[in-house]
């Protein structure tokens, strides 16, 4: 009887190892494909960058520097490979895009331009995907650090060699907000 007990006990820690380790290893292939994800629609929108360029330079051909950045931002973007090296460069590529934007306004011509005008919409959905993607990468990438850290499953992901994932963070607006000094 005693035996039998032992044997069952047994049987209900095996069982839970595997159950955690399976979660563990379906967690980190979802961490995995979600920043695969990412990385497609980072792809899409560096694809449009270069037409995006075209277009605006068809009107201010002068505005060298701000085409120059624009593609060395692209090109290190294309480059990176962790999520902190792609956060840097998703960062720069916004910044020289709302430059090149910026650019486009002083030509009106240019705002009516109907490939520009289709070329700016196709990049904002592109935005918006990839901000889609990216909430759901970091959503998954908790989930897959909070059992990571949690007992028992940190155990088990220790003893397996589980590492934790990396966060995709950009700077948004609201980070960049300094609070506003009053003084009376």
């Amino acid at each position: 009887m005693t035996l039998l007990i032992i044997l069952i006990i047994i049987a209900i820690l095996v069982i839970a190892v595997v159950a955690i380790y399976n979660k563990l290893v379906r967690l980190r292939n979802t961490v995995k494909s979600s920043w695969s994800d990412i990385d497609v629609q980072c792809k899409k929108r560096y694809d449009l960058v270069p037409n995006l360029v075209e277009t605006v330079k068809g009107y201010a051909s002068h505005e060298r520097t701000v085409f120059e950045k624009v593609t060395e931002a692209r090109s290190m973007a294309m480059k990176a490979t962790s999520p902190a090296e792609m956060a840097k460069a998703e960062n720069m590529i916004r910044d020289t895009l709302k430059s090149l934007f910026a650019v486009a306004e002083a030509y009106p011509e240019l705002k009516a331009n109907a490939n520009f005008m289709q070329l700016q919409s196709q990049l904002q959905e592109l935005e918006n995907n990839i901000e889609y993607a990216r909430r759901y990468y970091n959503a998954v990438v908790r989930d897959y650090n909070v059992l990571i850290e949690s007992f028992p499953s940190n155990l088990i992901a220790s003893q397996f060699n589980f590492k934790q994932a990396e966060l995709f963070q950009l700077e948004t607006p609201e980070m960049e907000r300094k609070p506003v000094k009053v003084s009376f």
